[in-house]
């Protein structure tokens, strides 16, 4: 019984951390995060095989919290494992696949795809990726959990519906996999949508607005540790 109870209430807060963990496993898969190479790296761009030209360095320097050698690296390892410039979802969820074999890693692949696919034009750039990796790991609080929040509004209207969490929650559910927690039944997912609207929703309306959204992660101790995982990272 102890274990169940541990189960539900971690996953509370697993979806934020997961926002987290697999961008830098996504980082881990392009060749991003081991800067070991990085006095080897050119000053400018190499951009004679790339079909999207991103912005010059110093623009997205500007525009980011990244070095411009941090800029560089992250581009090498980009083009490496993306030699078209751009990701598009099926590829997006290729990758998550071979980070959770154990699950359905396909519907959580799309709803992060759509958070770092801010032109909404079906693809991920190199700028796209930087700028999502810029805030969620260089960020401030307001910062990244903003972005958490934009992930979750499904539809960007500006709360968070019941709805909509439960697509969330079983995105997760479903990439980890029942093997994970083989103790959960099949309505786990609704009873964790029920658990976070009684902890976010204060004015209980139904829906969660930003406002409330970061409040609430804000007097979560679990919740701030996980923001605070990796700020260090590259």
């Amino acid at each position: 019984m102890l274990r169940l109870s541990w189960e539900v209430e971690g996953l509370q807060t697993v979806g934020i951390l997961l926002v987290v963990c697999s961008s830098l496993k996504l980082m881990h898969f392009l060749g991003l995060i081991d800067l070991s190479t990085a006095d080897s790296v050119e000053d400018d761009f190499e951009l004679s095989t790339v079909c999207h030209r991103p912005e010059s360095m110093d623009k997205l320097q500007e525009q980011t919290k990244f070095t411009k050698k941090e800029l560089q690296v992250l581009y090498r390892g980009f083009k490496n494992e993306c030699p078209s410039g751009v990701v598009n979802e099926e590829n997006f969820k290729t990758i998550y696949s071979q980070f959770f074999p154990q699950g359905d890693s396909s519907m959580y692949a799309h709803f992060l795809f759509e958070a770092f696919d801010t032109n909404k034009n079906g693809s991920v750039s190199f700028e796209d990726f930087v700028f999502g990796l810029s805030i969620i790991l260089r960020g401030t609080i307001n910062d990244r959990l903003n972005w958490a929040f934009n992930l979750y509004d499904l539809n960007k209207d500006g709360c968070i519906t019941k709805e909509e969490m439960l697509d969330i929650m079983k995105s997760i559910y479903d990439m980890m996999g029942k093997y994970t927690y083989p103790t959960m039944q099949d309505d786990a997912p609704r009873e964790h949508v029920e658990s976070f609207f009684q902890k976010m929703d204060r004015n209980k309306d139904g829906v969660v607005t930003i406002e409330e959204f970061i409040e609430s992660c804000k007097k979560d101790e679990n919740i701030m540790q996980s923001m605070q995982l990796f700020d260090n990272v590259i």
